[in-house]
């Protein structure tokens, strides 16, 4: 058992602080911001000081530890015919777990129907509302106009071919700068003794880069306390009570169900002699830290840490899955995009047949690859999901509007971060997975 794991070690002091940083934080926010006078809004010191104390310092450090993890990684793995085994078993697993994800959140939203069961005059005052809050957001708008599926894949395309890796960098854009460390990685393996010193060099600043995540770590429990009080205080823990109550109720108990069952069962099926929920406690931090952030992408640092040191991933498996992950798996930014997307057909008394469903799974699957990991992602590619299915309905006065978006609008936040801490425990859970066919 590592020293993380153990009452008294820093992995558990540390689970404790965040823990704590998160019920303060959401006691904070609900009593003393969200009933005062003036809304809080993203300008609040309390996001301000989240932001400085806790996010800008993960996101300093994803872009280099994703260069240096995946290129140590791929060289470690030598052979490059074991990479494409590990290429194709890890993208055969993202995909199957985010089809499963979608299956799951259609179905259950299907069956519940919580749009449905409104009446008409509640209804009628949720679309208004979200019709106002929409046109109130200008910058969400203009994300969301223009939106399709076509034009997504072609900046991922993009994206996978980019014309220079230092404005990928400057950008914070991981895919192409995973694709470059794949090729380096490999070709370092290949060159062998020619390029041991190049291999040496980023073996030796991987290992430094996880110094200082190991102390950045330490600034999760404050980071994650200003984040929460921001997000409850903007939003109030009322709205979990409120009409919009059924649909938060139906996208939480389906990222639990498949959270905590189908993604388990995966794992103690396909990850050997390894104790599912055990291995969940040992990414306490991680999922912790997603929860608080509600980005993937500026937890990778976090979840590399926790899946080598506490987790037993082997170092080959972690530094090529992670970063992948924290790029394309998506399992419940794929499984919110299909409750929510039914949920407002829904909501506007538009029936979807069993095509128009089909079309929502696809769709979703596709959308959440394209999703970044940032907060919020999910509502700019669920608008690709809403045009598929617009596409497929009879005259364009039955289709749903964009604007529609702006009636989940306000509980997003809190949606968010249960989604990303799915999405880093399907990515960590594929890790473990991965560990057997790329041991250290």
């Amino acid at each position: 058992m590592s020293r993380q794991q153990t009452t008294g070690g820093p992995g558990y002091w540390l689970t404790v602080l965040i823990i704590a940083g998160m019920v303060i934080g959401a006691l904070v926010g609900q009593f003393l911001l969200h009933n005062a006078e003036a809304p809080i809004g993203s300008d609040h010191w309390t996001k301000i000081a989240g932001d400085i104390v806790l996010i800008r310092p993960l996101k300093l450090l994803v872009i280099p530890l994703v260069l240096f993890s995946v290129v140590a990684g791929v060289s470690r793995i030598g052979d490059p015919g074991q990479l494409g085994r590990l290429g194709l078993a890890t993208l055969g697993y993202y995909f199957g777990t985010m089809i499963l994800a979608v299956l799951l959140g259609t179905a259950l939203v299907s069956i519940v129907a919580p749009g449905s069961s409104l009446s008409p005059e509640a209804a009628a005052a949720m679309q208004a509302t979200g019709e106002a809050a929409f046109a109130a957001d200008s910058e969400l708008s203009k994300k969301l106009t223009g939106q399709s599926m076509g034009g997504t894949w072609t900046k991922i395309l993009y994206q996978l071919i980019p014309s220079n890796l230092f404005a990928e960098m400057a950008n914070g854009r991981p895919l192409g700068i995973i694709i470059f460390a794949l090729g380096l990685g490999v070709a370092l393996a290949v060159g062998r003794e020619r390029t041991r010193v190049a291999r040496e060099f980023f073996d030796a600043g991987f290992e430094a880069l996880m110094v200082l995540v190991s102390w950045v770590i330490w600034l999760t429990p404050i980071g994650v306390f200003f984040l929460v009080a921001w997000t409850v205080g903007k939003i109030g823990l009322g709205e979990l009570v409120a009409p919009i109550g059924g649909y938060m109720t139906v996208v939480i108990v389906g990222l639990l169900l498949h959270g905590a069952i189908v993604l388990p069962i995966i794992l103690k099926l396909l990850g050997g002699n390894v104790h599912p929920f055990r291995f969940m406690g040992q990414m306490k931090p991680a999922l912790l830290t997603a929860f608080g952030t509600d980005s993937s992408s500026a937890t990778l640092p976090v979840t590399i840490e926790t899946a080598e040191s506490a987790g037993g991933c082997s170092k080959k498996a972690t530094n090529f899955v992670l970063p992948l992950g924290s790029t394309i798996n998506m399992d419940g930014t794929a499984l919110y995009e299909a409750v929510a997307v039914v949920f407002l057909f829904q909501l506007f008394g538009i029936d979807l047949s069993a095509v128009q469903l089909f079309i929502v799974v696809i769709t979703a699957t596709l959308a959440a690859v394209g999703a970044a990991g940032i907060p919020s992602a999910g509502l700019v590619t669920m608008v690709i999901v809403i045009a598929a299915v617009n596409a497929s309905l009879p005259g364009e006065e039955t289709n749903l509007p964009i604007w529609s978006v702006g009636v989940i609008l306000g509980v997003d936040r809190i949606l968010d971060m249960c989604r990303t801490t799915v999405n880093v425990w399907g990515d960590a859970v594929g890790a473990k997975i991965m560990t057997r066919l790329a041991p250290d």
